[in-house]
């Protein structure tokens, strides 16, 4: 009898703390039948990140519990079109025998292209995943915003759906004349279950004394690279300008600015209640969050922004720009007032001095996040791929007897030429 699950593809570029509890549950999935190629081990396996400016390797494990292999990357492995070209992901679709293909790699990478076209050629259905919520480049290159304007609604429609991680980038495709029914939301998330029971875990005290901080103080937090389009420069301004007595700031992160960061504090005359904790891996994140009373994000370009769900999870409150993708579906539901305009010191600051004086309702909050996370899950994000999928394949063989939805998976075959890791 045919297999009745699903055999789907996915393709990510390199291992990603976020996908791997993904790819764990999917594997295990009754309508499924997964395999996950890799385009690199970057993330897996110890490499140099340039925007942290230090050879990183999360302490977590990313492989395990779901099949996985390594398609090799003939690429130069630099930010380019032909920095990542994995030939051999040709062979592993057209000798794989999937229903479909879901490609997490960007389309402005070959490996995308090679997928695509191996996808098309072996009738499997194509879907393309995008957490993208504006036409703005991030390095300022405004050309591309023309050109996104032309190509992106071509590209969209060359897929059989399009998977996207908020209802902000729903809304952006939309407007470029997706069809709301080629898109499929599937939240954005992190194991939640995981941030939760490591933050149940940890000694607030005892963290909140290392940075010298007592209960009576107020600890505000900045996780994220220290990069320009992060704005920590906003944070520490607003601060300085809140002049808040029994407070500190930390930041979480590295990256090129924490000298100019570092010497801004002493130019403000706070240094002494800013502190700097450098790169901080995951095992050690949900004891930051749970000693914290506030985290600020006031980037400028942030798509989604993982370290929200971490922080929530964790029962830490969030503020964030209205430039951060994740503001509609973790923020506003919790407490709209806590989204602030881009680059708007002012505001931070007013948010920095109320959070302060009422401090039962601050930790109110850190309650309500905790709660709003159970509706954006790891649960919700599988229903969505699982539909998606679904979806995509019925689309595809629309025409067929074969394009209902319920309609069996294809007989299994293992990737040739792969060594298969489960």
């Amino acid at each position: 009898m045919p297999d009745p699950r699903y055999r789907v593809l996915f393709i990510a570029s390199h291992a990603v703390q976020y996908q791997s509890p993904i790819f764990r549950r999917l594997a295990v999935n009754p309508e499924l039948d997964i395999h996950v190629a890799y385009c690199t081990l970057k993330g897996a396996e110890a490499a140099v990140d340039p925007e942290f400016g230090a050879k990183i390797q999360w302490d977590i494990p990313l492989l395990d519990g779901y099949p996985w292999s390594e398609v090799p990357n003939r690429g130069s492995g630099r930010e380019s079109f032909f920095g990542l070209c994995n030939p051999g992901l040709w062979k592993l679709i057209h000798g794989g025998n999937y229903d479909a293909v879901i490609c997490y790699v960007s389309y402005v990478r070959a490996s995308f292209w090679i997928a695509r076209a191996a996808a098309k050629l072996s009738n499997a259905a194509f879907l393309f995943g995008t957490d993208a919520v504006t036409r703005d480049p991030l390095h300022g290159w405004m050309w591309k915003r023309a050109a996104k304007r032309v190509a992106w609604p071509v590209l969209f429609q060359m897929v059989n759906q399009v998977m996207v991680s908020s209802s902000r980038t729903h809304q952006f495709l939309t407007s470029l004349g997706i069809p709301p029914e080629q898109i499929s939301l599937t939240p954005a998330t992190v194991d939640n279950e995981w941030w939760a029971s490591r933050a149940s875990e940890t000694g607030r005290g005892d963290t909140r004394r290392a940075w010298g901080a007592t209960e009576n103080d107020i600890v505000f937090l900045f996780c994220a690279k220290l990069q320009p389009w992060k704005r920590p420069f906003d944070l520490l301004h607003a601060f300085a300008l809140a002049n808040i007595s029994e407070s500190i700031l930390l930041f979480a992160g590295e990256g090129p600015l924490r000298a100019a960061l570092e010497k801004e504090a002493v130019s403000l005359g706070i240094s002494s209640r800013v502190h700097f904790l450098g790169f901080v891996n995951q095992s050690h994140l949900p004891a930051i969050y749970s000693a914290a009373d506030l985290m600020v994000l006031p980037s400028s370009h942030e798509n989604f922004g993982f370290v929200i769900n971490e922080a929530m999870c964790c029962g830490c409150p969030v503020m964030v720009s209205d430039c951060v993708g994740a503001g509609p579906d973790l923020i506003a539901p919790v407490n709209p007032g806590f989204i602030f305009p881009v680059g708007d010191v002012d505001a931070i600051a007013r948010l920095l001095r109320d959070a302060t004086t009422d401090r039962p309702r601050l930790r109110e909050i850190g309650r309500r996040c905790v709660a709003h996370m159970q509706s954006w899950s790891p649960e919700q994000n599988i229903a969505s791929t699982v539909k998606a999928v679904r979806i995509a394949v019925a689309r595809k063989r629309k025409g067929s007897s074969q394009a209902l939805p319920g309609v069996a998976g294809r007989q299994p075959s293992a990737p040739e030429g792969q060594k298969l890791h489960k």
